[in-house]
């Protein structure tokens, strides 16, 4: 079955490929990190090992360019999803014996690669996506892709919080590593464009290269994209494990997770997109930034006032939290979309993703240390006073001057 040869199977196939991206990263960014706190891992080594597994996702875009060029009749698109995901299977078996706490190290370098191999998987995905489809659809698709990543997530991140009671997380680590090489038997299947010469390819791409670096709407999206995000990045890192000092067990946590949390970010972001298309890009990212940093706020002083203990209330601005984030989500990244270079966008788009997981990796590591010193709240306001210090960038990213190109 050719999964190119209608726009339902591409957007089954990319929404696939982006479940296969979200499971391990729902694993590594929530399921992980509960299962350390838990264990008594220090906070602070928690959010230092996620911070680290950022940077490849950061720094993406340093190799982009490579996913872009080398291509030919013998090595596709094809191979470099196949190739990236075989590697991100690989790295993660050991996982099914080492343990985590007294190996912390061992499975701290595995996972590093693993990152580096996932980040140069979602380069080859956009890519892929970039070339075979028409501009006209990209939201829809990039909705289908959202959905495969989230329910990834929900399922590895607090699915697998659950299972791990049921099964044993010798079992979860297996499912795991079979969703994600999962997608890799799609893509097999899919009869994948093909270029047939690289002539000029070089060229135009350099060329396309310096004339985005000489616009000061690339350095201040990658400037947005480096802060905006940091009140909810951050939150995404610590929330599993606030849970938990709240007096949750990982199961609730795995439920809240993989149910109202997972659902209320999907419909954000379905939500999200609708709007952005009708009311204007960099107004609703302006709105949607005032939400979630809102409702982050809206956390801290539940939190606060409450004296830190459980209760319902948490599930329920936590829910609002992330509703929020799927607003943003959705019309941020349609944004960064408008200011691409087309014939540089697996490249342009890259470096603004890259960015923003430069936000959760610098702001997930400085929250680590405001918890550590001041507690929950605290750290959770000083990242929200750092996303509203965001607002005046969005001033200056407008869309490309198709002429210079």
């Amino acid at each position: 079955m050719d999964f190119f040869a209608t726009p339902t199977r591409r957007k089954l196939l990319f929404g696939c490929l982006y479940l296969s991206e979200g499971a391990p990263i729902g694993f590594i960014w929530l399921a992980l990190p509960t299962r350390l706190r838990e264990a008594g891992v220090d906070i602070g080594q928690i959010t230092w090992l996620t911070a680290v597994l950022v940077l490849p996702w950061t720094f993406k875009f340093a190799w982009a360019p490579l996913v872009d060029l080398l291509r030919s009749p013998r090595w596709t698109l094809r191979h470099w999803i196949i190739g990236a995901q075989c590697l991100m299977g690989i790295t993660l078996v050991p996982l099914l014996w080492l343990d985590p706490v007294d190996q912390f190290e061992w499975m701290a370098g595995l996972l590093i690669v693993h990152a580096l191999a996932a980040a140069t998987q979602d380069v080859s995905i956009d890519a892929l996506c970039i070339s075979v489809t028409d501009p006209r659809e990209r939201g829809e698709y990039n909705g289908w892709m959202q959905a495969g990543m989230l329910l990834g997530r929900a399922m590895m991140g607090g699915g697998a919080l659950v299972m791990s009671r049921y099964i044993g997380t010798t079992a979860v680590v297996a499912l795991l590593i079979g969703i994600t090489m999962s997608s890799a038997v799609l893509v097999i299947l899919s009869n994948v464009p093909i270029r047939k010469s690289a002539d000029g390819q070089v060229w135009d791409a350099l060329r396309s290269i310096l004339v985005a670096v000489r616009q000061l709407s690339t350095w201040f999206g990658l400037l947005f994209a480096l802060i905006g995000g940091a009140a909810f990045k951050s939150l995404e890192v610590i929330y599993g494990p606030f849970l938990i000092d709240r007096g949750y067990d990982k199961a609730e946590v795995g439920w809240f997770s993989a149910g109202p949390m997972i659902l209320s970010m999907i419909a954000g972001s379905l939500i999200g997109g609708w709007f952005a298309d009708r009311i204007g890009r960099r107004r609703f990212v302006a709105l949607s930034l005032l939400l979630f940093v809102t409702a982050i706020f809206g956390l801290a002083g539940s939190d606060i006032m409450m004296g830190a203990t459980r209760g319902p209330h948490l599930f329920v601005r936590l829910s609002l939290v992330a509703f929020a984030i799927g607003l943003f989500t959705a019309a941020s990244y349609a944004l960064f979309m408008d200011i691409t270079h087309p014939t540089i966008a697996a490249t342009q788009f890259s470096a603004f993703m890259g960015a923003t997981n430069g936000c959760e990796s610098w702001s997930s590591y400085t929250i680590g240390r405001i918890i550590y010193q001041s507690g929950y709240p605290a750290g959770m306001l000083w990242m929200c006073l750092a996303s509203v210090a965001s607002l005046p960038l969005l001033i200056m990213l407008r869309p490309p001057d198709k002429k210079s190109h």
